[in-house]
């Protein structure tokens, strides 16, 4: 038997037309800010807080060279005497006590400063050695100064001492090394 339609295709076609009518101005809306959104991105704000330009970066063409291996090996004589005057850079103000030395594997050593008055002080340490050092600095109450020192520099360190005392500064190395150390008023 056949069958009988009970609506037309055209009909069908309408809707679709209908629909796509309604879908183009959307995909139009949504292309406009898509667009003015490009636009504005692009804009760039700037204003004048009247510091005017940065000056030019350094251009560094020299190449840096390694650090000499035998740099941190301990010394003696008149090497050690010479490393001393180096490491410890002149002081400015006056200088309480100034010493330098070795100390052995495994061992420490202990030296005392004569009295010193009350005031602010500056001690300057640095060691020579393959690993580092620590140095611990006392007053006859409490550990002023107590680190451990990556050999190979100097370390500026600013104490106070409440009242006239004498210093306790002990040096320990894992490794041989050399230390020097200055106490300067500031």
């Amino acid at each position: 038997m056949p069958t009988v339609r009970t609506a037309s295709a055209h009909r069908f076609t309408a809707r679709a037309q209908r629909r796509l009518w309604l879908r183009a101005p959307a995909a139009v809306v949504a292309l406009f800010f898509v667009l003015v959104a490009g636009v504005l991105g692009g804009c760039e704000y700037s204003y004048d807080d009247g510091r005017g330009e940065l000056p030019a970066a350094p251009v560094i063409t020299d190449p840096v060279l390694p650090r000499d291996p035998l740099e941190n090996v301990p010394v003696s004589g008149e090497e050690l005497t010479e490393w001393a005057k180096d490491v410890l850079p002149d002081a400015e103000g006056q200088v309480f006590h100034t010493s330098y030395g070795s100390v052995s594997r495994g061992r420490s050593k202990t030296e005392s400063t004569k009295q010193l008055p009350s005031g602010t002080y500056s001690l300057t340490l640095a060691c020579r050695s393959e690993r580092r050092v620590s140095f611990t600095v006392r007053d006859a109450e409490s550990a002023l100064v107590d680190l451990s020192l990556r050999c190979g520099t100097s370390r500026v360190n600013v104490v106070h001492v409440s009242e006239d005392s004498v210093l306790r500064v002990t040096v320990e190395a894992r490794s041989a090394a050399n230390f020097a150390y200055r106490i300067s008023r500031i």
